[in-house]
């Protein structure tokens, strides 16, 4: 009968997490390691499997061909070994979860979310982090991250929990003193409220004559986050363009009016559960992931999110 491997799955753990932070060094810091014996512990690995897996380069590190094979059998198994682990003790998902969001979407969904998902799991602690600053997941060691817009390319996962229409409004005191703009071009004679983390030159997108229009719009505020946006829309001081679930509540109670909405292109503003990817997934992340899309997949103002995919 041939020797058992009992170090094969360590093996493959310590080589997944290679992969994942892209280098001996990061890896041996998560993993409580040197990085020689990290180092040590692949190449014994290549040479029980007798092929090379990772070409090392000064700069970064390059998977073979029969690396890339052995990566993702190997996150195959690692993730089948943690499911039967997680079946095994009687499918209880615990541990600590840190979750970060924005502020008004925090507020409005996923704080509820979180209540429910601890009333299911009570062995879990969540660590909610409402804020509008955009979180580093690995340095602050944070779990599950609710994005919102497109998301730049890194080496993030994403799920894609749902879609919220764009809508521009203002308040009745505004358009009593300034005016009711009847096409998009009116803009440039208004007060517009813009965001100061995009492009300088901030335009808006219209649909005109069956053709798109990007007009230019310009403010004496520029803000950071949707929710303090709205709170300056509602005040008087200018016109905002944010995602419908922001201003549907005021907008309903005629604290502030739609406009423009014959031009409206239906743009969306995505919403994502963004996590680190290149490893296995937390039997925690990954029962919180799937508990967000299905708390959320009935809310009217997330459009599409029905049809969110994993």
């Amino acid at each position: 009968m041939p020797r058992i491997l009992m170090e094969r799955s360590g093996e493959m753990e310590v080589f997944v997490r290679v992969v994942a932070e892209g280098g001996f060094s990061a890896a041996a810091r998560t993993l409580d390691l040197t990085p020689s014996a990290v180092s040590k512990l692949i190449a014994r690995l290549e040479q029980r499997l007798g092929a090379r897996l990772l070409v090392r380069t000064t700069r970064a590190l390059r998977l073979t061909d029969e690396g890339e094979a052995y990566h993702r059998a190997a996150m195959r198994i690692l993730q089948e070994l943690n499911d039967a682990d997680q079946e095994a003790s009687g499918g209880a998902v615990r541990g600590r979860l840190r979750v970060s969001a924005s502020l008004p979407f925090g507020t409005m969904f996923v704080a509820p979310a979180v209540a429910t998902f601890l009333a299911k799991h009570p062995q879990v602690v969540v660590d909610l982090n409402l804020t509008d600053d955009v979180v580093d997941l690995m340095a602050e060691r944070t779990d599950v991250a609710i994005r919102m817009g497109n998301l730049p390319d890194s080496g993030l996962m994403a799920r894609k929990l749902g879609e919220s229409r764009r809508m521009i409004s203002a308040s009745p005191a505004y358009l009593a003193r300034h005016g009711m703009p009847e096409r998009p071009q009116d803009l440039v004679r208004h007060d517009c409220l813009t965001f100061n983390f995009r492009r300088p030159r901030t335009t808006w997108p219209f649909r005109c004559d069956g053709k798109m229009l990007d007009q230019p719009v310009t403010g004496s505020l520029q803000l950071n986050n949707g929710e303090t946006m709205r709170q300056m829309a509602l005040a008087g001081v200018g016109i905002a363009r944010i995602g419908l679930f922001h201003v549907a509540e005021m907008i309903a109670a005629g604290r502030l009016v739609p406009l423009l909405e014959d031009y409206n292109p239906g743009d969306m503003e995505v919403v994502s559960a963004v996590y680190v990817g290149g490893g296995i997934l937390p039997h925690r992340v990954r029962v919180f992931i799937d508990h967000l899309v299905e708390e959320l997949k009935d809310v009217p103002l997330l459009a599409s999110i029905s049809a969110a995919g994993g």
